[in-house]
């Protein structure tokens, strides 16, 4: 979501910037975590039998919380962070009670009661996938996902994910039965006498674009598909032995030297271009295409 700052009466747009490093967010988080979450922080990078918690704390109502932070887009940090809590419930209600007695401040204690039957999950990330929110579904825990954008100017908004509604408002959009947009991407498909290898191409491309945000909007135009958030960063041209990808005016870490530039002569807000041809360059294009998402954050 868009942030703007008023001044009269006129907004001016607030930029997302990309943290230092996810280290860094967890460090502002946990410095910050009563105000931001209402919780007391217990320990960073607790160490347990099977690796380390990033966040150990318990709310203001005695719940245990496991912290997780999101680090990549690939990272399963919700099976994680389940395997945290098994460790953490197996364990006695005396063994996190003398945690809190050692962590906190003796006024704090006084007026909190460990409530050791509702123990909760908290899930920080740049982004969620799908997938990520299909899991929260399925899963009869208290697991909460949040998603943080830093801006320019010292702004964090960190938002809860409502899985249920969002996972729906998704359906209605790309995959609810006779989607106009989803026909006409059929159609065009179709029209461009694409290969096998080209659809399939494309279908796994999609696939891998819409699992970056549940935020992202697909429209089919009369030549490409596009897909936005508060602007569009990427717009797909179906060719016959060929997918051509239209990217974000922005400068690219691109070792391999996939990203070429649109000539002047064109007068294109996207101006940045990469053919993907081969299932073997399909990493590497999802790594720029992302790149190009996170300028629209």
């Amino acid at each position: 979501m868009p942030l703007f700052s008023k001044k009269g009466n006129v907004l001016t747009l607030v930029n997302a910037r990309q943290a230092e490093s996810e280290k860094s967010v967890q460090r502002l988080i946990e410095q910050n975590l009563k105000a931001v979450l209402d919780m007391h922080l217990l320990a960073s990078e607790y160490r347990t039998q099977g690796g380390r918690i990033d966040t150990l704390a318990v709310d203001s109502q005695g719940a245990p919380v496991v912290i997780e932070y999101k680090r990549k887009r690939d990272d399963n940090v919700i099976n994680q962070s389940l395997s945290y809590l098994k460790w953490l419930t197996g364990q006695r209600p005396e063994f996190f009670e003398s945690v809190m007695q050692k962590r906190l401040p003796e006024e704090v204690m006084e007026n909190i009661r460990l409530d050791w039957q509702h123990p909760r999950v908290v899930c920080i990330a740049e982004s969620f996938s799908k997938f990520d929110i299909d899991t929260v579904e399925m899963v009869p825990l208290r697991i909460e996902l949040f998603k943080y954008r830093l801006y320019e100017g010292g702004l964090l908004s960190l938002d809860p994910v409502h899985g249920e509604k969002q996972c729906a408002t998704r359906e209605t959009m790309s995959q609810g039965a006779g989607d106009p947009d989803l026909a006409v991407i059929e159609a065009m498909k179709e029209q461009s006498q694409a290969s096998h290898l080209i659809r399939t191409l494309f279908d796994e491309l999609r696939e891998r674009i819409m699992a970056l945000d549940q935020y992202i909007v697909e429209k089919a135009g009369k030549r490409s598909i596009s897909y936005r958030l508060s602007k569009n960063f990427a717009e797909i041209l179906i060719r016959k032995d060929r997918l051509v990808i239209s990217l974000r005016p922005i400068i690219y870490n691109d070792p391999r030297g996939m990203v070429k530039e649109i000539a002047e002569g064109y007068v294109v807000t996207m101006n940045r271009r990469i053919t993907l041809t081969s299932p073997s360059d399909l990493d590497y294009a999802c790594g720029i295409i992302e790149q190009s998402y996170k300028n629209v954050l």
